[in-house]
């Protein structure tokens, strides 16, 4: 177990139905969900977080919170075909539909120069062009197009969804922890 894990007193389910200790990561990061199962062998059809270069073999992620390693990893024009020690028939994999593959943050590749993580934009504050506070990015979801930003407004009031498009979102600055957003009209 690496120094940014920790194991939960709580025992979760197993894939055979015993208890087993449940592995909570620090800082967790989704590369993936699991879809559905696929063929008889256990094989997982996962959608990938981005753009799935963190699917290839030997990388350990935390599914249903178990470390389980990728043993074998095909691009398909609907996702990934993964393959994960422990889980050897189609009922296993079936089970773990739902289920994020989760890394820890320090176990990510360092994105090249321009790049950054999706998960990097939830609690950034979005402003408008002209500098003012419209809210704080809460959450992020992918449609068939684009990422979407889910912004809560400053008053805590109702969220607005935001493509994450350059046409609504002109301008990103992490290290200022700010977006710069232009909400679709209504």
């Amino acid at each position: 177990m690496g120094s940014r894990e920790s194991r939960n007193s709580a025992p979760g389910p197993g894939l055979d139905g015993n208890e087993v200790p449940v592995l909570r990561l620090l800082d967790p990061v989704a590369i993936g969900v699991v879809v559905a199962g696929h063929g008889v062998r256990g094989t997982l059809k996962v959608r990938a977080v981005g753009t799935g270069r963190h699917l290839r073999i030997g990388v350990e992620p935390v599914v249903a919170g178990a470390r389980r390693r990728i043993s074998a990893v095909r691009q398909t024009p609907k996702g990934f075909l993964v393959d994960v020690e422990g889980v050897g028939r189609r009922a296993e994999a079936s089970a773990l539909k739902g289920q994020e593959l989760l890394l820890d943050r320090d176990e990510l590749d360092a994105p090249e120069e321009g790049e950054f993580y999706v998960a990097d934009l939830v609690g950034l504050v979005a402003v408008n062009e002209a500098g003012q506070a419209i809210g704080t990015v809460e959450d992020t979801f992918e449609t068939g197009a684009h990422e979407v930003l889910v912004v809560r407004e400053v008053d805590g009031g109702q969220s607005i969804y935001v493509p994450f498009t350059l046409e609504h979102v002109p301008g990103l600055d992490l290290e200022a922890g700010r977006v710069v957003i232009r909400p679709p009209e209504d």
